[in-house]
């Protein structure tokens, strides 16, 4: 028997939580500068209970090919990505209109 989903009910295969989570997000990416004058993304306001913060990570550092981290509630990449975030989270099934830049 196939696992089912304990917010939502239905099959795992069928779930549709990550979904919904995802066109209910405020997502804000914003470039700080580090020591050294070193460009950072930040990413935030992502719900680390509904989506799996690691594989997004994962897919960002490869999609966009450059370094980075999820260290205390925040996705950081390495260099000014903000563009390219946006479109590879928009790309992933986020919302254009909840990601801002800043």
């Amino acid at each position: 028997m196939a696992e089912v989903c304990p917010v939502c009910g239905l099959p795992k295969e069928l779930c549709v939580c990550e979904t919904i989570s995802k066109e209910q997000q405020k997502i804000t990416i914003k470039k700080v500068t580090r020591r050294y004058g070193k460009a950072m993304t930040i990413i935030s306001g992502i719900d680390p209970k509904n989506i799996d913060i690691k594989e997004l990570t994962k897919f960002l550092k490869t999609k966009l090919a450059c370094g980075g981290t999820y260290r205390d509630g925040v996705i950081e990449l390495q260099g000014d990505q903000r563009e390219k975030a946006k479109q590879a989270l928009i790309e992933k099934g986020f919302k254009e209109s909840s990601i801002s830049l800043s």
